[in-house]
């Protein structure tokens, strides 16, 4: 269970429409030492996000007749910074290019499994080092402060896991990183079945800070993993 003071407790937000699911995430939540409070659509979800504070958002991508896709969205356009997790039916790639497109910052899978699904929550809670650092790398500068980075004045807003791979790129500028210390440093637990994770949240990352007439910093070593060089 989490060391967590009475007055700094963590509160999750589920928008969750299967009252039996969202009472079994409920419940494991406030077992690990969590709050938690739960919405069953997307109006509601949408208005607890506004007015609680959450620490964390939990959307099931299937909502009755919306789309948790289309809230994840709306919130993100509402300027919401707050890590949003999908819950999803498969991993095709087209699903998490979907989960990317609508600013989740990651997702699990069902069948739900309590042990995978609090070891994500506890990557997304745990208590953040605060500093004033900042990481540079030719024209991009990464805050650790803001989590933003910009390159020639141009700001760039990430979500916490595209934050999380510039951070241990640019950590190891010119260093050629593997795919499997990408994972374990950057995700922080056993990515679980055959997936090209990497690779998706690679092509999102170099979209943002890449910008026309700018040189591709993120390099692909084929069949080794990436390294952060001008090319």
């Amino acid at each position: 269970m989490m060391n967590t003071s009475a007055d700094s407790v963590p509160c999750v937000l589920l928008i969750e429409t299967n009252q039996d699911l969202a009472a079994h995430l409920s419940n494991d939540l406030r077992e690990f030492g969590y709050e938690t409070i739960v919405a069953y659509d997307a109006a509601s979800g949408l208005e607890q996000a506004q007015t609680a504070q959450p620490a964390l958002i939990v959307i099931d991508r299937l909502l009755g007749g919306e789309s948790g896709l289309d809230l994840c969205n709306h919130l993100r356009s509402q300027g919401l910074r707050v890590p949003m997790l999908l819950m999803m039916a498969k991993e095709s790639l087209a699903d998490r290019i979907a989960c990317l497109e609508s600013g989740a910052d990651d997702y699990f899978l069902k069948p739900y499994r309590s042990e995978d699904f609090l070891k994500l929550v506890q990557l997304y809670l745990q208590p953040k080092y605060v500093s004033n650092e900042r990481l540079r790398f030719g024209e991009l500068t990464l805050d650790l402060a803001s989590r933003t980075a910009t390159r020639n004045e141009r700001v760039i807003d990430l979500t916490m896991k595209e934050f999380e791979l510039l951070k241990y790129l640019m950590e190891h500028p010119r260093e050629v990183l593997t795919r499997e210390q990408i994972l374990e440093n950057v995700w922080g637990y056993d990515f679980m079945g055959e997936s090209n994770v990497i690779e998706v949240y690679i092509r999102y990352l170099r979209l943002k800070i890449d910008g026309e007439n700018e040189k591709r910093l993120i390099q692909t070593v084929r069949g080794v993993g990436y390294v952060l060089r001008e090319a």
